[in-house]
């Protein structure tokens, strides 16, 4: 097999990876009825995911830095695996828990060691295209794998979808054992010095916008299968187009980022973004009785949050060029810390108030990230004088 061919393979394996991430958005409430929880409970299963991702993979990297990265590949779809069984074979939702954890610490340690060897086997002058092509694997199965766990939700038990994660996860297992190279893996960068950057104003106020960005951002799409649900019930056997629809939003923004980024400037990039995501969801709580524009709406919004994220990437590489590989591990961190508490704090609205809630707290937090955004320029532009 030739390095093309192992790269679009490592893209394919992402896909099915990320597909264990994103897939329980679209059957949250099937989750929820068969460990007999409320919806805002199992939401947290969004949240732990992305505390295992954002805390277990830098503690997983750092441990096994002497191995070689297939070594480590194998390693993470072994995680993956043990992930996919204990939720298959344990019962209870704390147990569902414990295995959504486990997931994504797999999923984390995965994608880091994937960019990496892509980057090796790639052609030289050629390694941005091959990391997209990861990249493009595992944001696909934003797309495809949200609507994936909607129908098979509602067509069998939504475990169905996790015997055949399983299985194809397998099936890379033994893909990578006699495919991929023993590649030599990166210099461990401490722990320490990675976090010395958040000492560093500039770079610790930037990725507190991710933070908040985030924040709004899982807010809503958590809860997005029964907010759907709640504001158009006619729809409910529809629901699966719409979040596809949604889902080709995300990559739509995916390349949008990187268009206006070189066309209007990064920050300003950065601030219309931010607008588009507060302005479509106060719009969305206004307009609730209405199908078409809230779907319109919803799908601005999610090309907005998207165009967000690689624009963010390219801002703090013009900080730190330097330093690209830690800001960007950084940055990607406080990514899933703000999926973690959006999760939670939508969990809390939708026990304590209402489903509806969510896009005014959604709204809220894109709005505070862009008001630090707007101090942190001041802030720049008033130290310039001196």
């Amino acid at each position: 097999m030739n390095n093309n061919l192992k790269i679009y393979m490592l893209a394919l394996i992402s896909f099915v990876v990320g597909t264990s991430q994103f897939s329980i958005v679209g059957m949250l409430d099937n989750i929820a009825a068969s460990v007999d929880v409320s919806v805002a409970t199992a939401g947290q299963l969004i949240t732990v995911f992305a505390l295992g991702n954002a805390i277990g993979t830098p503690l997983v990297m750092l441990a096994t830095a002497m191995m070689n990265q297939r070594k480590q590949l194998l390693l993470a779809l072994g995680i993956i695996l043990l992930g996919v069984v204990s939720t298959l074979a344990l019962p209870g939702f704390i147990f569902l828990m414990a295995s959504r954890v486990i997931l994504g610490i797999g999923t984390g340690v995965f994608v880091v060691t994937a960019y990496g060897i892509a980057a090796k086997l790639a052609s030289p002058g050629r390694q941005g295209g091959a990391m997209a092509n990861v990249a493009m694997g595992f944001s696909s199965s934003l797309v495809f794998g949200i609507p994936i766990g909607r129908m098979v939700a509602s067509a069998h038990d939504w475990k169905t979808l996790f015997w055949g994660i399983g299985f194809l996860s397998l099936l890379a297992l033994f893909a990578v054992a006699r495919t991929i190279p023993a590649l030599e893996g990166e210099a461990a960068v401490p722990l320490g010095q990675r976090f010395s950057f958040l000492k560093q104003p500039r770079i610790a106020i930037t990725l507190s916008v991710t933070f908040f960005v985030f924040i709004g951002f899982s807010v809503v799409d958590t809860y997005i299968t029964p907010y759907l649900t709640a504001v158009m019930p006619t729809m409910e056997s529809k629901i699966s187009v719409i979040l596809l629809v949604l889902g080709i939003g995300s990559l739509i923004g995916s390349r949008l980022g990187g268009f206006l980024a070189d066309r209007i400037g990064i920050m300003r990039t950065l601030f219309v973004s931010m607008f588009v995501q507060v302005f479509s969801l106060l719009v969305v709580s206004v307009v609730s009785e209405w199908i078409t524009p809230i779907i319109a709406l919803l799908m601005f919004w999610e090309i907005a949050c998207w165009t967000f994220g690689p624009t963010q990437n390219f801002n703090l590489v013009s900080l730190a060029p330097e330093s690209s590989g830690i800001v960007l591990s950084l940055n990607s961190t406080f990514v899933q810390l703000g999926f973690a508490a959006g999760a939670g704090i939508g969990g809390i609205a939708v026990g304590s108030f209402s489903i509806m809630a969510i896009t005014w707290i959604s709204a809220a937090s894109a709005a505070l990230a862009a008001i630090i955004a707007f101090m942190s320029i001041n802030r720049d532009r008033s130290l310039s004088r001196y």
